[in-house]
């Protein structure tokens, strides 16, 4: 990692910048891919899945009888912690659904607004360096809890045309029943625009490599719903004298691990606790069995030292990081004073790899700044929001006037004439 010390201010912004990648030409086979899929279907989506995964399959879809095998090959050990997690992610996401709460903004006329689940929905789970079962939880569960009608899985399968058993567990323990062998752009592309096997969907969900980013964002611009803009993943660590140095260097790793493209940022009041770090991150590192990625992703990440805790609250809400973990002796009230960040992890035992999988919070979080604005998934992810409003005669009379001097001002006599003809006949 690149050591800084008390960075000026007008330096922050320049440090903080996530590490560029030139998409250009990844953007122009994505677009390609998406017009012959578009234009060929299934027979686009099997070029392309031979091209890219190395696999000719016939059928995209994934059979009962695999998804019973898969069920019997995950051990119970792998189980249980599937279900423990579920249960969990279950829990917390149900509290977010909320009753329909009816408003009479004045006497007459009442308000309200329902959640009503997206009809359907496209999963994109990847597959390939590590098969990212937790997602499936992440995704399925909160899509089933907003009520959304069809839910479509597509995960990339390995060259002997086999989903890692794992994802078809977790599919199938979340009720999900339609899931394809497909990754990478193609899938998100037959999910966009449907194909002779793979059903259209109204939003598309998921994390995945530039090609698959680059997809969901070129989609998104011909009228299909994606979750969020996201890039490579990334956690930041805020500490003091307080933390526990090896603690540190394993939350940093476990997020380096992830791919060479991964962000890990150290802010911290304490230069020695700093080099203790570093320390730490050398002897973690050795043992790893994915060290030679988590090597590359350390080589595009910073440490920096900072004069006190309350500049470092300000440097971590300008960074807005998709994971933050505040291991100082303060964290909660640290915490309250944090106003840009996926998600939060309070404390010397809080690591992140708890919120990937099996606390119960969502790992799907926005990436690359985009924590400034956007949100984790949540079950108000898989649902529309629909006003209602109803009047009686009464709160027509009442409104009438109002409504008619806005629109007539604005040069809507229409609008104001479909207000005065009801309640003429009053």
């Amino acid at each position: 990692m690149q050591v800084i010390k008390n960075p000026d201010r007008n330096e922050w912004r320049q440090l903080l910048q996530r590490p560029y990648a030139d998409n250009s030409a990844v953007a122009e086979v994505v677009q390609r891919i998406l017009s012959e899929i578009k234009s060929r279907g299934d027979e686009a989506v099997k070029q392309f899945t031979s091209k890219f995964d190395g696999v000719g399959l016939e059928q995209f879809e994934v059979s009962e009888t695999e998804i019973l095998n898969a069920v019997n090959e995950v051990s119970d050990e792998l189980k249980a912690a599937i279900a423990q997690a579920k249960n969990n992610i279950e829990t917390f996401h149900q509290k977010q659904v909320g009753e329909v709460e009816i408003v009479e903004t004045m006497p007459g006329i009442k308000c309200w607004r329902k959640s009503v689940g997206i009809e359907k929905v496209g999963l994109y789970i990847p597959g390939g360096t590590a098969p990212l079962f937790s997602t499936v939880l992440m995704l399925a569960i909160p899509a089933q809890i907003a009520g959304c009608k069809e839910v479509v899985v597509c995960t990339p399968c390995s060259k002997e045309g086999k989903v890692h058993p794992a994802i078809l567990y977790a599919a199938h323990l979340c009720r999900v029943t339609k899931i394809y062998k497909v990754g990478g752009a193609q899938a998100i592309a037959a999910m966009a625009y449907g194909t002779e096997t793979i059903p259209a969907v109204y939003k598309i969900f998921g994390p995945g490599n530039q090609y698959v980013t680059a997809a969901k964002q070129a989609v998104q611009m011909n009228g299909v719903a994606i979750d969020m803009p996201a890039g490579p993943s990334e956690v930041c660590v805020l500490c003091d004298a307080t933390a526990n140095p090896k603690f540190v260097a394993s939350d940093l790793l476990s997020q380096a691990e992830h791919g060479i493209d991964s962000q890990v940022l150290l802010v911290c009041n304490d230069s020695s606790m700093v080099n203790e770090v570093q320390a730490e991150l050398k002897k973690q590192l050795s043992v790893l069995s994915r060290k030679d990625v988590a090597r590359k992703a350390l080589e595009n990440s910073k440490a920096i030292i900072v004069n006190s805790i309350d500049e470092a609250i300000e440097l971590v809400n300008e960074y807005a990081a998709e994971h933050l973990i505040i291991s100082c002796a303060d964290a909660d009230a640290i915490a309250e004073r944090i106003t840009n960040a996926g998600s939060v992890f309070i404390g010397h035992y809080s690591p992140e790899s708890v919120g990937d999988y099996a606390s119960g919070t969502n790992h799907t979080l926005p990436t690359n700044g985009y924590a400034k604005a956007y949100s984790g998934i949540s079950v108000d992810s898989f649902v529309k929001k629909i006003t209602y409003q109803k009047l009686s005669d009464e709160g027509l009379k009442n409104i009438a006037d109002t409504v008619i001097q806005m629109a007539e001002a604005e040069g809507l006599d229409a609008h104001a004439n479909a207000v005065r003809v009801r309640r003429s006949e009053l």
